[in-house]
């Protein structure tokens, strides 16, 4: 077994032990899937990838989760090349890469439209701790990565996602106790 199957299989078996995940897994690129800055590169390069990450995106793609990419980038070109001589295009069902000098919520709502898929299904690793907080608000769980997204990122990543849906539920528990309540001594008060 080489180092890809074996990351895989680790990554099947963390993702086996969550009884909740997430429908859509967004990762920025800078620094997160690859170790540079696209802008510093040239489209002639051959890029890579951190050591972890197609294993990952396999396993997420073999358990039928989605993914999708945010990128704020000044060289769209150069990032779709790398892509494409990656061979991993086709493993993303949107692709929003494009200059901003934002938060990454425009990529947000942009994939939130096109895929349909809710914030609070949605989990996200970057680099960059404005983009996660600035996610974070929308309802998405974000992960904040120092070196790339690798095993332990992905583990962290399904914890806290399996913490907010779990917290969401309670309260939408909370919630549907207090309207019942409230509703039926409402209802009481107009029957007297």
């Amino acid at each position: 077994m080489d180092d890809d199957d074996g990351v895989k299989a680790e990554a099947l078996e963390i993702l086996g032990m969550f009884q909740v995940l997430p429908r859509l897994v967004v990762f920025d690129l800078d620094y997160t899937i690859w170790p540079f800055y696209c802008e510093l590169r040239s489209e002639s390069e051959m890029p890579s990838m951190y050591p972890h990450t197609r294993a990952i995106l396999n396993a997420l793609k073999e358990k039928g989760i989605d993914l999708a990419i945010a990128s704020r980038s000044p060289t769209v070109d150069i990032a779709k090349t790398f892509f494409e001589k990656l061979n991993i295009e086709s493993m993303f069902i949107a692709q929003e890469i494009f200059r901003s000098w934002t938060h990454k919520t425009n990529h947000f709502q942009r994939i939130h439209t096109r895929t349909g898929v809710p914030f609070n299904s949605m989990l996200f690793f970057d680099e960059e701790n404005r983009n996660v907080q600035a996610v974070s608000k929308m309802g998405v769980t974000s992960i904040l990565v120092f070196n790339g997204v690798n095993v332990a990122a992905l583990r962290q990543g399904l914890t806290n996602y399996a913490e907010n849906v779990n917290a969401y539920e309670r309260n939408m528990q909370k919630w549907r106790t207090m309207y019942s309540k409230s509703s039926s001594s409402s209802g009481k008060n107009e029957k007297e």
